[in-house]
């Protein structure tokens, strides 16, 4: 098994690592926090969110407060354990080209 095994090629992206490192530690988030959070353009957001949601990473939750839509974003089962599976092979590799 190779160094990079794990790596997972979906979240060499930092806005997508940025997402899934958010998401993994919060249950539910907006779209406008990620945007605040992350600081970057609704379009940019937008297409790396598509990216996720088309792995199956993430779901979307769409629905109205008052008159306002409210866009929340969450990890799924899936996707959680393929950000774990990815942390752990960036941890390994670190840990084994330490000195």
């Amino acid at each position: 098994m190779g160094l990079l095994d794990n790596i997972n090629k979906l979240f060499d992206h930092r806005i997508r690592l940025g997402i899934m490192s958010i998401l993994a530690v919060n249950e539910e988030v907006s779209f406008n926090r990620l945007k605040e959070l992350l600081d970057v353009t609704d379009g940019n957001l937008a297409s790396h969110i598509k990216a996720l949601e088309k792995a199956e990473y993430i779901v979307v939750e769409k629905t109205f407060i008052g008159r306002k839509p409210n866009t929340r974003y969450k990890a799924t089962r899936i996707g959680k354990k393929a950000f774990s599976a990815h942390i752990n092979a960036l941890e390994k590799l670190i840990k084994k080209n330490k000195n």
